[in-house]
């Protein structure tokens, strides 16, 4: 199933995981909105809605680059609007954007954890409550969450609670949304990665060079969400999917693939629940 002339609205997108699942729609000739803040580059993370929106187009997509604050509604509702007319309709969401800080209690500025609450969280909420009269227009819409399974293990709430909480935060949209607008047969799915990713942010923010040699790429995300988005949203919402089982149902057998360096040991991501197996052969790092 190919994603041609489907139209997407990507909250964050100007790198990483995000980019990467849109040029993957891009190969099969979608529409791509990619709605963030990053109309100059960051001084640590490369990457603009312009450099994305060009790698979008030589891909093959059709791209929509959109100045957007997330926490700023009104602005997300324009831009919706402008997507929406741009390209006949919006038939896929992403709430991709998100910010971290992985300190506890007591050394989280509460700026900071503002600012975790209103992108990942509001956010999420806001460009759902958007998108969501657009979607019910259209043939197959699925809203992803780019968020963990809901999980109260002390263990996470411990470490960051302010992070955790905005993330399980963003799960909670996609458990209640898919109740809520499952007669009008709108997916809502969150999905999230078993082992760390290898994009600049995580080059930055937690492992250097070495952190990212124990990565996958950001390419599993990316198949991993495509094949989401080939699903029958009627029948396919409420899930809470982790990148490798999940493609390993589909079909997918060799993980080797995804990783930036064989030699090293696979970093585990946070979240990933104990009884969630990894597939046959895949191996993690302590």
């Amino acid at each position: 199933m190919s994603l041609a002339s489907k139209t997407i609205f990507m909250t964050g997108g100007s790198r990483g995981i995000g980019l990467a699942i849109a040029l993957k729609a891009a190969r099969d000739g979608a529409n791509v909105a990619i709605a963030a803040k990053t109309a100059e580059p960051h001084r640590h993370l490369p990457g603009t809605i312009y450099t994305a929106a060009e790698e979008i187009e030589q891909a093959g997509g059709t791209a929509l680059p959109l100045v957007v604050d997330v926490r700023d509604a009104a602005a997300v509702e324009a831009a919706v609007e402008r997507t929406a007319e741009r390209f006949g309709g919006i038939d896929i969401l992403i709430n991709n954007a998100s910010a971290i800080d992985l300190r506890g209690t007591l050394r989280t500025e509460i700026k900071r954890y503002d600012l975790m609450h209103q992108i990942t969280a509001r956010g999420s909420f806001v460009a759902s409550r958007a998108c969501i009269p657009h979607l019910k227009r259209a043939a197959n819409p699925h809203v992803l969450n780019m968020s963990p399974p809901i999980t109260l293990d002390p263990k996470w709430l411990a470490r960051h609670v302010a992070y955790t909480a905005a993330k399980h935060l963003m799960s909670m949209w996609t458990l209640a949304m898919a109740e809520e607008f499952r007669e009008e047969g709108i997916a809502f799915n969150s999905l999230w990665p078993r082992t760390g990713i290898a994009t600049a942010a995580i080059q930055f923010a937690l492992g250097g060079e070495e952190g990212m040699r124990q990565c996958r790429t950001p390419q599993i995300m990316a198949d991993a969400a495509h094949a989401i988005f080939e699903k029958p949203a009627r029948t396919f919402s409420g899930n809470f999917l982790i990148d490798d089982t999940f493609l390993y149902g589909e079909g997918v057998r060799d993980f080797e693939v995804y990783r930036v360096d064989p030699t090293r040991p696979l970093m585990p991501d946070f979240f990933v629940p104990a009884d969630n197996l990894p597939p046959p052969g895949v191996k993690l790092g302590a």
